[in-house]
């Protein structure tokens, strides 16, 4: 059985046997900070224009600007900018 709780944009998987997993939105990663793609958690239409993009599952992400205005990553080597809306159904496994 796995519960799910969510606060803030933050997914915290609880696993039986005492496992936890955090997995948070993009939106969450400061500068600097490494994650992997987790899943995409949005529509049909958005989810394949991130997938378009490079945000596969299992992708390597380095934020590099995240203050105002659309999220800026580092993503298979190219600087890609995300709107914050789109940025917030990205979840992250934080490596950090």
């Amino acid at each position: 059985m796995i519960t799910i709780v969510i606060i803030n944009s933050i997914f915290i998987d609880y696993f039986e046997g005492g496992i936890i997993m955090k997995n948070i939105a993009l939106t969450n990663l400061n500068p600097g900070e490494n994650g992997k793609v987790k899943n995409i958690a949005a529509g049909d239409c958005a989810t394949k224009r991130l997938y378009e993009m490079g945000f596969n599952t299992g992708a390597n992400v380095k934020v590099i600007k995240n203050d105002r205005g659309p999220i800026i990553v580092s993503l298979s080597g190219n600087k890609i900018a995300v709107g914050r809306g789109l940025a917030n159904k990205i979840i992250i496994d934080n490596i950090n």
